[in-house]
């Protein structure tokens, strides 16, 4: 007898995927996940592929784990997906010092971020969400 399964955190419609240690801040995150909130799983891809920012490198890579999780997990259509959520919270600080004049020293923060993607399915009479 083992134990029972975790129930699921999203709905049936819906796969999640969470990239937990992103390095930069979470405020910069924010700046690109907020260019794909609310969009097709198509255009936001297309988005997040020609953006200059450097966190979009990694907000995609978390955004394809999502689509793959909703095609091969949970049997949902790609070509409906919608990003139905993209929150960003902070993760770890690496600390760091470094040596200034007159033998005294600063602290350096690094911080970590975290992204989590959550793709819906839509149907095409109900409109987009």
């Amino acid at each position: 007898m083992g134990k029972l399964k975790a129930p699921r955190r999203v709905a049936d419609n819906e796969a999640l995927s969470v990239g937990t240690t992103i390095r930069g801040s979470a405020q910069k995150l924010n700046l690109v996940a907020a260019l794909i909130r609310g969009r097709k799983v198509e255009d936001a891809l297309n988005i997040l592929t020609f953006s200059k920012r450097a966190m979009a490198r990694d907000a995609k890579k978390v955004l394809a784990s999502a689509i793959a999780n909703a095609e091969n997990n949970h049997d949902l259509d790609v070509d409906a997906l919608v990003v139905a959520e993209a929150s960003v919270g902070k993760s770890v600080t690496m600390k760091r010092f470094a040596t200034r004049g007159r033998g005294k020293s600063t602290r350096i923060l690094k911080p970590f971020s975290r992204l989590r993607i959550v793709v819906r399915e839509v149907s095409e009479e109900a409109g987009e969400a």
